[in-house]
C-alpha cells in the first residue's frame, strides 16, 4: 500500500489510533487508555511512538509507504509550529515541540493539530459536510469545541485559536469560565453545568445526561424543557455565529448531540426568530456522520493537505 496515513486522537480517556487509506477510508484502529501515560509528558511522547510502530508493524508497513502521521490534541495547538502550547486535561504540556520529537522517533512526516479542527476537516471531507464551502463543526461534551472551515479551507487565524464558539459570551454578567472569561456557552451547555442543571430541575442529586434522555424520550415534561433550554442557549450563540459567517451547515457533534431529537429543532427556532432572514434561511443543522473515525479521518486530511501545499 502506498502513502497511507496514521491518524492518532488524543483524548483524555483514550488515545485512539487508526491506518489510513489513501482514499480515506480506516482499514485497522486500535486504542490505548490515556491516563496510564499523562505522569509525564515523556510517557505520552513515547507511547505514542510506540504505539504508531506497533500500528506499521502489524499491517506491514515501513517508512516508505507511509505518507506521514497526523495527531489531533484536546487544546491549543500550533500547526505551523509543530507546538502544542497547552492542554488543559493533561498536565504537564505547556509549549511542547510535539511534531518535531515525533518525527526524531518515528523518521516520518509529523503533523499536529486541535482535534475539533481535524473532526471538522473529517466531516468536510467525508461526512455531513461534504461538498459543503462554509460550516461550523462543533462537538459538546465536557466543553463545546467549534471549528471552522470557510471556502473550502480550514480557517485556523492567526493564532491558531479561531472558531471558539465555546468561549463566545452568552451573558454580560453569567459564571466564570476556565477560559478565563464568564458568561461563555460552555458555562452553559458543557457537560457538568448541564447535570448540575439537571439536579437542580428533576430536585434530585444523582441525574445524568442520559437519564434525562430517557426521561425526555419517554415524554417527562421537565426533561423536556431540560433539552429545550440547552438548544434556546446553543440557538443564541448559534445566531451571532449565523449572522457574522453566513455558513451553510451547522454540523453538531459530541456526547450532547445525541439529543438532538429534543435540541434542533429549538436551535432552528432560535435562528428563525432572531438571525437575519438571509442567512438564517440558508444555514441547515446537521448531526456529525463519521463517529469515532471523525478525529482519524480528520488527521489523514490535514497530512495530504499538508503534502499538496
Amino acid at each position: 500500500m502506498k502513502f497511507a496515513t496514521i491518524g492518532v486522537d488524543v483524548g483524555g480517556t483514550n488515545i485512539k489510533l487508526g491506518l489510513v487509506h489513501p482514499q480515506g477510508k480506516v482499514i485497522a484502529r486500535t486504542s490505548v487508555a490515556t491516563q496510564s501515560f499523562t505522569s509525564h509528558k515523556t510517557k505520552l511522547i513515547a507511547a505514542l511512538a510506540r504505539e504508531i510502530g506497533a500500528m506499521m508493524a502489524a499491517n506491514g508497513l515501513n517508512r516508505n509507504n507511509v505518507g506521514g502521521v497526523g495527531i489531533g490534541l484536546p487544546g491549543l495547538i500550533d500547526y505551523a509550529q509543530g507546538m502544542v502550547g497547552f492542554l488543559p486535561n493533561i498536565p504537564g504540556w505547556r509549549n511542547v515541540p510535539l511534531a518535531a520529537l515525533l518525527r526524531q522517533k518515528l523518521r516520518l512526516p509529523v503533523f499536529i493539530d486541535n482535534d475539533v479542527k481535524l473532526i471538522a476537516l473529517a466531516e468536510w471531507k467525508f461526512g455531513a459536510g461534504k461538498k459543503t464551502s462554509d460550516l461550523i463543526c462543533l462537538t459538546l461534551g465536557t466543553g463545546v469545541g467549534s471549528a471552522l472551515i470557510l471556502n473550502n479551507r480550514l480557517y485556523r487565524g492567526p493564532g491558531n485559536s479561531a472558531g471558539e464558539l465555546g468561549h463566545v459570551p452568552l451573558n454580560e454578567q453569567g459564571p466564570a469560565c476556565n477560559c478565563g472569561g464568564f458568561g461563555c456557552l460552555e458555562t452553559y451547555i458543557g457537560n457538568r453545568r448541564l447535570v448540575a442543571r439537571a439536579n437542580t430541575m428533576m430536585g434530585r442529586k444523582n441525574m445524568t445526561l442520559e437519564a434525562m434522555h430517557a426521561l425526555a424520550a419517554a415524554g417527562n415534561g421537565k426533561a423536556l424543557a431540560f433539552w429545550k433550554e440547552t438548544g434556546e442557549h446553543l440557538g443564541n450563540a448559534l445566531v451571532a455565529v449565523v449572522n457574522l459567517l453566513n455558513p451553510q451547515k451547522i454540523i453538531i457533534g459530541g456526547g450532547v448531540s445525541n439529543n438532538y431529537k429534543f435540541i434542533f429543532k429549538t436551535v432552528r427556532d432560535v435562528l428563525d426568530r432572531r438571525a437575519m432572514s438571509t442567512p438564517a434561511g440558508m444555514v441547515k443543522i446537521v448531526r456529525a456522520s463519521l463517529g469515532d473515525d471523525a478525529g482519524i479521518l480528520g488527521a489523514h486530511v490535514m497530512v495530504h493537505n499538508a503534502h499538496e501545499s
